[in-house]
């Protein structure tokens, strides 16, 4: 009975702090609709000098991480310890992809001089200083939540090999999965906003 209690609780607090990630991007959602809103023909030209081909491949690589993510909780569910540990490691290396790819497109725009407060950047019309300032920021700030998905899931992959996490407690397991669908979520919304914007 109390186990069920920590369960529920552990999975409560997962929830609650979630919600403050929501509200964290949220606030920077209605921010970039705000300036979007003034600025449309810079948000649109800045738009345009962001690869798209990067955006959808990423957009790709996560959705497939969501999934893989979700088959290891599956697996450990029913007691496959093994694919489960495959599975969160096929995870990992997908966020580590996903990484790289966006340490190269931002190795190209820094290489171009477009970085926050480059001489280069500062020479634009006010509307693409903003655009890209969002762009660093945001895109920024979900890149440090892939990589503390990272981590996480490392320490999970441990657990589960030591049997800490197991068929009849993988609560961890699953509150780190709840954690990076959030984080393909928001990319989800990003991608677009970033990278398809008409």
């Amino acid at each position: 009975m109390n186990d069920h209690k920590d369960y529920q609780g552990a999975k409560l607090g997962m929830w609650l702090f979630l919600f403050t990630e929501v509200l964290l991007f949220g606030g920077l959602f209605v921010l970039y609709a705000v300036y979007l809103s003034r600025y449309p023909e810079s948000f649109h030209k800045a738009g345009q000098d962001l690869n798209p081909v990067f955006g959808t491949i990423n957009t790709a690589v996560l959705i497939t991480s969501s999934l893989t993510m979700a088959l290891s909780i599956s697996a450990l569910q029913k007691g496959n310890v093994k694919l489960s540990k495959i599975l969160i490691m096929l995870t990992i290396c997908l966020a580590l992809c996903f990484l790289t790819i966006k340490y190269f497109e931002w190795g190209a725009h820094i290489h171009h001089g477009i970085y926050p407060n480059s001489p280069d950047l500062l020479k634009l019309p006010k509307g693409e200083i903003v655009f890209y300032g969002l762009y660093y920021v945001m895109t920024g700030l979900h890149g440090v939540h892939v990589l503390i998905g990272i981590v996480v899931l490392s320490f999970l992959w441990r657990f589960v090999h030591t049997g800490k996490v197991s068929q009849n407690d993988c609560v961890m397991l699953e509150n780190a999965g709840l954690y990076w669908h959030l984080v393909d979520l928001v990319w989800i919304y990003l991608f677009p906003l970033f990278y398809l914007i008409v």
